[in-house]
């Protein structure tokens, strides 16, 4: 990318950092925000201290014109009286909350009234959910449930995998119509979503997410061999199964764990840390067990993951150098290098770790280190990974054969490399962080995952968050389609599919990961419109899976460019796909839920001196 400079290097103390959500407000967007919610780090504070509503846990700020949603209106004085739930908080909070279209909010309007056969979705619900920003129910006040959440719940709970009587996880799919294989183990990935459904249901069931915690953990400790190599300490599994063996005429059950050494490209899942990590954080802002964390067991396993991390090396760059097949993209698909899921989940897990780790002379050196390396692969990040029209531009101007600390092509990416799909996928007005940049090399390809988790741990700039929606909805049919959502956009084929999938039989033209179209994506979309103010996109997108998934089996993916077909070798009764539409539906239900899995921005962090394009102005 271009060459930028940092507004500062300072970044305060430790002690003075996000733990505490600034009062006030989490933060202020510019020109065009539309932000709806801002959720403080843990909304359950306003209850435990007896605090008053006004501006400690959802905060909205005054938005200026806005396209294809709504703009929202909160009053400066909201009621004092106390709240004895989350859901009372954020509805005192909600009735000061007036809803304006702006005006082109028509277009989603009609969409949406058709997507629901005609319905406007004003009912309110059964049982007083909170309803803001437009977004209700599909169900009437009768106080039934809708049939689709009533079976996706029970199907969650038929996943549940047990280990000597108690709930460890829930299996990666339940398929009876094909074989097993690994689809019968618990995967740390996948059950990321699941544990979101339970700590989010009412009531909550946060046992299943603790023993699953504590089990990995003891999965961590083991260990790990794969032929005569030894793995690092801190490896977390990439899945686990429960073993039943009978000795001395008992039934006798223990723990067998994968990591890496199963995998179809035996490579070890670096993501796996990452989303543990994450996860203990979400349950800890749940359930408030800060006793779990404080464990000696729990500190350990969170120094272990990271040292894995943050150890010195011959890196030039703050990013983490990742094989393919590491992460949620478990095949060959080119993703070599510096892909921005992996760095998005890193930046999120280091930010979660430096709330947990205890403060003291023991951890000094190793906070220390995340406060230096969150400085670092922030400016990184966004500077480098960004792309816009401007800074499209600017590459397709570069000049080569740059050197000194004066090259503006730092990486002596050549012009030349820019793929022709890009020019017309660029719109005016957005822009996305690409897959990943290395030494003459930018993969322009778009990630969801990479790009919604920057918008959750707040990697991404507000700017760039508005800019990432801006993109996803000029562009909705190529990323969203009849079935959301692609995780990669577009797909490789021919040659280049064949040079770098290795002939991929599975990732063939748009399948799979190789711009097939997932439905658990949707609770990382959901999470992120409502954080960026855009829930009308997040409902839309909510409607088109409604329409097909539970009728074909919720399957694990779709085919085609739109999204059309059940995946040629894809699962039925896939779990994280019923579990990523139960997550999206109570983030709709209730904003409030979307503390569990987004951070505020870190103010203390020095942003880049980015051009600006068409998509930060306010025309």
């Amino acid at each position: 990318m271009a060459s930028t400079e940092p507004e500062n290097n300072l970044i305060i103390p430790h002690n003075e950092t996000e733990k505490v959500p600034n009062p006030e407000k989490p933060h202020s967007p510019t020109l065009q925000r539309r932000v709806a919610f801002f959720i403080a780090d843990d909304v359950k504070e306003v209850v435990d201290n007896n605090y008053s509503s006004n501006g400690t846990a959802i905060t909205a700020d005054e938005t200026t014109e806005s396209s294809d949603n709504y703009d929202i209106e909160v009053s400066d004085k909201l009621p004092l009286r106390r709240a004895s739930t989350i859901d009372g908080i954020c509805s005192e909070m909600l009735k000061s909350v007036a809803v304006k279209p702006s005006p082109s909010a028509t277009k989603l309007d009609s969409v949406n009234h058709d997507l629901n056969g005609g319905s406007t979705g004003d009912t309110p619900r059964a049982g007083g959910a909170v309803k803001s920003n437009g977004i209700s129910g599909n169900h009437p006040t009768t106080g039934v449930e809708n049939p689709m959440v009533e079976e996706a719940w029970d199907r969650l709970r038929k996943s549940y995998v047990f280990y000597k009587g108690q709930p460890v996880g829930t299996v990666a799919a339940s398929d009876p119509s094909a074989e097993a294989l690994n689809y019968n183990q618990v995967f740390v990935r996948d059950f990321f979503p699941s544990a979101l459904a339970c700590l989010m249901k009412e009531p909550p069931e946060a046992d299943i997410v603790k023993n699953f915690l504590l089990k990995t953990l003891h999965l961590q400790g083991r260990e790990k061999k794969i032929d005569n190599f030894t793995l690092g300490e801190g490896v977390m599994p990439a899945s686990f199964k429960v073993k039943k063996y009978e000795r001395c005429e008992r039934v006798q059950e223990t723990l067998e764990a994968d990591y890496g050494g199963s995998a179809i490209g035996r490579v070890a899942p670096m993501d796996s840390g990452f989303w543990w990590i994450i996860l203990l954080k979400s349950y800890v802002k749940s359930t408030r067990d800060y006793s779990l964390v404080d464990m000696p067991d729990v500190q350990r396993g969170i120094k272990l993951i990271l040292n894995l991390c943050l150890s010195d090396g011959f890196d030039t760059f703050p990013s983490l150098l990742c094989a393919d097949a590491c992460c949620m993209i478990d095949r060959r698909m080119g993703i070599y290098g510096y892909p921005i899921e992996i760095q998005a989940l890193f930046f999120y897990a280091l930010r979660c770790a430096k709330q947990m780790l205890k403060e003291g002379a023991d951890n000094k050196e190793l906070l220390d280190k995340i406060v230096e390396k969150i400085k670092a692969l922030s400016f990184h990040i966004r500077s480098y990974y960004w792309l816009d029209y401007t800074q499209l531009n600017n590459i397709y101007r570069y000049r080569t054969e740059e050197y000194s600390h004066t090259a503006v092509n730092k990486f002596n990416v050549s012009p030349d490399s820019i793929p022709d799909w890009l020019f017309e996928f660029m719109p005016l007005k957005g822009g996305y962080f690409i897959g990943n940049v290395s030494p003459a090399r930018m993969d322009f390809r778009w990630f969801l995952i990479g790009n919604c988790i920057a918008i959750l741990g707040s990697l991404a700039t507000p700017q760039q968050a508005s800019a990432i929606m801006d993109l996803i909805e000029a562009r909705w049919d190529e990323l969203i389609g009849e079935m959301p959502l692609k995780i990669s956009y577009p797909a490789l084929d021919g040659y280049e599919w064949s040079i770098v999938t290795g002939y991929d039989p599975k990732n063939t033209r748009w399948s799979y990961h190789n711009g097939g179209s997932w439905p658990v994506l949707l609770w990382l979309l959901t999470a992120a419109c409502i954080k960026t103010g855009r829930p009308l996109m997040a409902k839309q997108a909510v409607n088109l899976v409604e329409k097909r998934l539970a009728n074909d089996g919720w399957p694990e993916y779709y085919d085609g460019k739109t999204g059309r077909y059940v995946g040629k070798q894809a699962r039925k009764y896939q779990t994280w796909s019923i579990a990523g539409y139960l997550v999206a539906k109570k983030m709709m239900e209730n904003p409030a839920n979307l503390m569990l899995v987004s951070l505020e921005e870190d103010k203390t962090i020095s942003k880049p001196k980015l051009t600006r394009s068409a998509s930060w102005s306010a025309t």
